[in-house]
């Protein structure tokens, strides 16, 4: 399956799995080529985005999640808390900035947000915003209104992610639906939010499941500005540790390739689970046209890669990020070891 010129240049939002099977199925160079094609059409394909996540809520929710830590219904050790302080919020994302992240991204672990809770967060969402950083969160449902006040505080992007292609969703939650999750997507779209929005892969799905989620994605009324791509970390005491089985590296990189196709003006991100990517797979997959990740040694309640290792990969491959400004300085080669500026980063599951 060739993508024809306009696909190049406009987004399209009737994609069938029959068509993301036929891109998948691609031999491994067409398929990479196409999608670096239409990548270097869209962005600068020396560029990665570089952002920053702190669970501002951590533990004790009451969805079933069947892969989250922080659902309260299994029992996998963590300790619940409650909202973050203010000042420390804004500080972290201080320290997040001068490590080289563009954009800060706060998620709460909750069903939906009160909201008495809900001023907090907009607080600390103009405080951010006031630090000259995008700014995101992940709170869980939220209806128009909330939405709206997001917006007013200075919110950019609100994350909601789908999880996975409708036929598998049934399989690792009962306690939201789909359509609950959809539904939130359009509230943060009609309060004028852009959307971050992807799912987790290595469940236990099926690739028809992986790229009926891409299909569910790329056919919402306008394609998310970002969508994350999760690997599974294993969690003790969750339902999903039955099932999952971690990706093979080059159906990760085909799945990258055809994320990129079919959302061609997407930043797609290597999100949770890059600690267990070589060096070599994450270059594939810039190649297939994934361009931003997360920076700091935690994402939530799970291992990252640390920073410093971040921008040596990105020095060494010639990728431009925030990562060569302040204490890194873009001069570290195969072999130097560039100033630590990690992020401490922890607690809750994005929804």
């Amino acid at each position: 399956m060739s993508v024809g010129r306009d696909a190049l240049i406009e987004p399209r939002n009737d994609w069938t799995r029959a068509e993301a099977q036929t891109l998948y199925d691609l031999p491994f160079a067409d398929l990479i080529f196409q999608a670096q094609s239409i990548h270097r059409r869209n962005f600068d394909p020396n560029h990665v985005e570089t952002a920053s996540l702190l669970s501002i809520k951590t533990g004790g929710c009451p969805e079933d999640c069947g892969y989250c830590s922080q659902s309260a219904k299994y029992d996998t050790g963590l300790k619940a808390t409650k909202l973050m302080d203010h000042d420390d919020v804004v500080a972290t994302a201080k320290r997040a900035k001068e490590a080289g992240a563009e954009r800060f991204c706060m998620a709460a672990a909750w069903r939906n947000p009160k909201d008495r809770d809900l001023d907090k967060v907009c607080d600390m969402v103009s405080a951010v915003k006031d630090l000259g950083m995008e700014t995101c969160v992940t709170l869980g449902m939220l209806t128009d209104k909330q939405a709206k006040r997001l917006h007013d505080a200075g919110l950019d992007f609100y994350n909601h992610n789908v999880d996975s292609s409708p036929e598998f969703y049934d399989k690792i939650i009962t306690t939201r639906t789909m359509q609950d999750r959809i539904d939130t997507l359009a509230h943060a779209r009609e309060a004028g939010l852009k959307v971050c929005c992807g799912g987790i892969i290595g469940m236990g799905e099926q690739v028809d499941d992986r790229l009926g989620m891409l299909a569910l994605l790329a056919n919402l009324p306008e394609h998310p500005e970002s969508v994350p791509i999760n690997m599974w970390n294993e969690v003790k005491g969750v339902p999903v540790n039955d099932t999952a089985e971690r990706p093979d590296p080059i159906a990760l990189v085909r799945m990258i390739a055809v994320a990129r196709i079919m959302m061609p003006r997407s930043v797609v991100r290597l999100s949770a689970g890059r600690q267990y990517m070589t060096d070599e797979l994450q270059a594939l997959c810039f190649v297939a046209g994934a361009n931003s990740i997360f920076i700091g040694d935690v994402l939530l309640t799970t291992k990252n890669p640390q920073t410093e290792r971040d921008a040596n990969l990105l020095d060494r491959l010639g990728i431009k990020s925030k990562l060569d400004d302040g204490k890194h300085d873009g001069h570290t080669h195969a072999g130097e070891k560039p100033a630590a500026a990690t992020v401490s980063v922890s607690g809750a599951a994005a929804s």
